[in-house]
């Protein structure tokens, strides 16, 4: 539930950044994509995985993860869009696909990683 909530608010960003301000809509995707990561974020600390992380701890492991998916995102989004010539949003749901595994992966075993996992 938290995850389609930050994606609700990358696509909300999206659209709204490529049909109200005629913004580029590669740069509309990452400025999506970084609105829906500070939501899912706040979120994921508070609700998901009840972190008890320090939020310096936690937000910089979150900003890392973050970063590579934006990068991943940003490859896919582009690939689709400018070499398959797909409508913005079919290039945007394929990248977010693959970007959602990579961000929850990253964030539920290292980011907000409680104590026991991996025999730590």
């Amino acid at each position: 539930m938290i995850g389609a909530i930050g994606t609700f608010v990358h696509y909300c960003i999206l659209i709204i950044c490529i049909n109200l301000f005629s913004i580029l809509p590669v740069f509309s995707s990452c400025l999506g994509f970084i609105s829906g990561a500070i939501t899912n974020y706040l979120l994921n600390y508070h609700f998901t995985f009840k972190s008890s992380k320090d939020h310096v701890e936690a937000i910089t492991k979150f900003i890392a993860v973050a970063l590579i998916g934006l990068i991943i995102n940003f490859f896919i989004f582009t690939l689709f869009l400018e070499r398959a010539k797909w409508n913005y949003l079919y290039a945007q749901a394929m990248a977010t696909c693959i970007v959602l595994i990579w961000n929850f992966l990253g964030n539920r075993y290292w980011t907000f990683r409680r104590r026991g996992y991996f025999n730590e």
